[in-house]
Order: structure tokens, then C-alpha cells, then sequence
């Protein structure tokens, strides 16, 4: 078993040595350990020390990407490079390394598809009384978004399988920490949740400015994240308050010219507000059956492609191009590639590859329907 420990790394050549000092060197049940620093735009010696110290994996950042894009391209870097097993912790050395094997546990004996080290944020020190609160407030309404019970759901000390991380998709610029939460919660994955002690502080946090926007944008991504997996019920709730709110106006209306003999005439602005409520209701409304209609696509195009790997039916350079949907969910274009198609072009006749592809090795479509249709059986726009 493989196991990849991703490092973010931004200005970090003071803190970098200390992290990589306290390293695991053996894990039970990981055969290999790898050690994956991504620099996210640093402009000091953070990666001269991380060569120094040995370290040979890593992803650049031309600029700051900040730390969900980091989390994303370095899971990427390590599924591609056979991980089994992630673990992320940070180059400011607040999380203790030496805890990992901790972490990885409840993976390696298949209790748990991602596991996350609680920081006990109740007990930590340089917390302010008011920061306690928030971190505390934040995890309850995570643990609501996503049916789960976690005491900690901002800590970035985490260890994911393979299986958990091709089921999630990161959207967010902020911070993954509570949408891959949300969506693994959504997703029936197990969490699990191991208290650890944090290092002492070593410098002031660089994801956000304020402890303001800190809420404001940790807000966002909750919301976002609980809008793509529960899209019926928060347009549902919308919708059903607009329409409650259009018949207000419709009865003052009608109160107003039948028991007070009033002037119609002289109320159309009553008229115009509830057809304006309404027309909202409706759209709302058919926004949130978009979303229920879409709100899987991520899982399937990330997801299904390891099972064609595992499957060994090819490997899936595009699985799904979508120009559009029909009633019964048919994918409109298919795109599949192969190795043996590597560098050469691919056009589509109508909705399906052209004969330039035929002599590419049968692959298989992954796609809605899932592994195990062969590309000539497919029809076009099928269901």
C-alpha cells in the first residue's frame, strides 16, 4: 500500500525542515511512504530546502493558487502516481507528523474512508475566546449539512483513501476542508475523527485577512457545497417562502375590492408584486431541478474512471462530454480516449467518435450509465 503525505507550501523555509523532520519512516500496513510538497506560488528557498531535506515529489505554482487549488492538484499528483492512501498536512508545522500513523489506521483496516485529526480547538491556547466560538459554531453546521458528528470539521489534518478521493470534487477557492465534508457526508463515505495535540503557533494564518472574511468566505463554500448535494430541498425552501409571499399581496387584493368595494384600479401594485413573487417561486423552483438533475456529474467523471482502471478496461483521458441533457439523463457527446490515442485528435461524428479511433484498443464507456458499455454498442443520445 502506497501512502503520499502532501505538504502546501507557501514561504515555508523556516517551518519546512521541522515538518519533515518529524515524518513517519515506517507505517503499519503502508508499504511505501512518499513525501509530496506543493508550492503554491512560494517566492523564498522553500523548495531548495524541501530538495535538500529529500524531498524528490512536488507540484509548482507559478503564482499564490491558494490552498483548495493546492489541496486538488496534489491529490491529483498522487492518484496518478499510484497513491493509496493521502494524507494532507501543512508546511507551518502545526499538525504533529508523528500522529499520522494514527491517522492512516482506521484506512488500512477498512473502518474508514477519510479520517480527520481533531484539534481539540477548545484547548488551544493562542484561540481567541471569540475564534473558539466560530471554529465550534462552523463544525455544527457542517455536521448538519453533511449527517455527520464531527468535533472538528475545519482541521486540515486528514487522510483520505483512493476509493474517497475519486468520489470528491473540489469547487471551492478557499478551503476544502468543509466542503469535501459536506460532500463525502452526502456521499455515505465514513468519517472517522482522532484527537490530536497542535505544535505551538509559528506565524499568523495566510488564508484569510480578517477574521470577517474568514466567516464570510468559510459561509460560501458551505452553502455551495450544500446547494450541489441538497439542491431540491434549499429551492424547495426558497420557493415555498416566495410563494407564500406572492399570496399576500393576491389576498389584499381581493379583500380590499370585495369587502371594501375599493377601486381595482387603484391596488395594481398588489397584483404586480405577487405575479413578480411568483415568477421568482418558478424560478427558483426550476433551478433547483437543474441542479438535481446535474448533481452527480462530478462524482461520475472523476469517480468512474478508477473503476476503469481497476477494471482494466483503458485508461479514460475524457469520459464525459455533456453538450446537453435530455429527460432521461442520455449523454448527448462522448469523448473517450485511450494511451494508444495519445497526442492524436479526436472528432466526433454526430455523437459518437469517428473511425479514427478504431484502431485504438476497445475501451469503455464510463460514463451515467457505468462501467461496461462498449463504444460501438453505444447509440447515440441513448439512456
Amino acid at each position: 500500500m502506497k501512502l503520499f503525505i502532501q505538504i502546501p507550501c507557501l514561504n515555508e523555509e523556516t517551518t519546512l525542515p521541522a515538518v519533515l523532520a518529524t515524518m513517519p519512516k515506517e507505517i503499519r500496513g503502508i508499504d511505501e511512504i512518499h513525501i509530496l510538497v506543493i508550492d503554491d506560488g512560494s517566492t523564498d528557498k522553500t523548495i531548495e530546502v524541501a530538495t535538500s531535506l529529500g524531498v524528490t515529489h512536488f507540484v509548482h505554482h507559478v503564482r499564490n493558487m491558494g490552498l483548495a487549488r493546492s489541496f486538488r492538484d496534489g491529490v491529483n499528483y498522487a492518484l496518478e502516481h499510484g497513491a493509496d492512501i493521502v494524507v494532507n498536512t501543512d508546511g507551518d508545522n502545526q499538525y504533529p507528523q508523528e500522529r499520522i500513523p494514527d491517522l492512516v489506521a482506521p484506512i488500512v483496516a477498512g473502518e474508514a474512508d477519510i479520517v480527520i485529526g481533531d484539534r481539540q480547538t477548545a484547548t488551544i491556547a493562542h484561540f481567541s475566546w471569540f475564534k473558539k466560538i466560530l471554529q465550534k459554531l462552523g463544525s455544527q453546521v457542517v455536521n448538519v449539512a453533511a449527517s455527520t458528528d464531527l468535533p472538528d470539521a475545519a482541521s486540515g489534518f486528514r487522510a483520505y483513501s483512493k476509493a474517497s478521493l475519486l468520489r470528491l470534487n473540489v469547487v471551492t477557492q478557499f478551503s476544502y476542508c468543509m466542503e469535501t465534508i459536506i460532500q463525502a457526508g452526502n456521499k455515505r463515505l465514513k468519517i472517522a475523527s482522532v484527537p490530536i495535540d497542535t505544535n505551538p503557533k509559528t506565524r499568523e494564518s495566510r488564508l484569510f485577512s480578517s477574521m470577517g472574511q474568514h466567516v464570510m468566505k468559510s459561509a460560501e463554500a458551505i452553502l455551495r457545497s450544500y446547494i450541489m448535494f441538497k439542491p431540491f430541498g434549499f429551492f424547495a425552501a426558497i420557493g415555498s417562502l416566495m410563494l407564500v409571499g406572492a399570496m399576500i399581496p393576491f389576498v389584499r387584493y381581493l379583500i380590499l375590492i370585495w369587502f371594501f368595494s375599493e377601486n381595482a384600479g387603484q391596488h395594481l401594485q398588489s397584483l404586480i408584486l405577487g405575479v413578480a413573487l411568483l415568477v421568482g417561486a418558478e424560478h427558483v423552483g426550476h433551478g433547483g431541478a437543474t441542479l438535481l438533475v446535474g448533481e452527480r456529474v462530478p462524482d461520475t467523471l472523476r469517480g468512474e474512471e478508477a473503476v476503469g482502471h481497476e477494471a482494466g478496461v483503458g485508461h479514460v483521458d475524457a469520459l464525459l462530454h455533456l453538450r446537453g441533457a435530455t429527460d432521461d439523463l442520455g449523454p448527448v457527446g462522448v469523448l473517450v480516449g485511450a494511451h494508444a490515442a495519445a497526442g492524436e485528435g479526436l472528432e466526433l461524428e454526430g455523437d459518437r467518435p469517428s473511425s479514427a479511433l478504431d484502431e485504438v484498443p476497445p475501451v469503455h464507456v464510463l460514463g451515467v450509465r457505468g462501467v461496461g458499455e462498449d463504444l460501438d454498442a453505444l447509440e447515440p443520445g441513448g439512456g
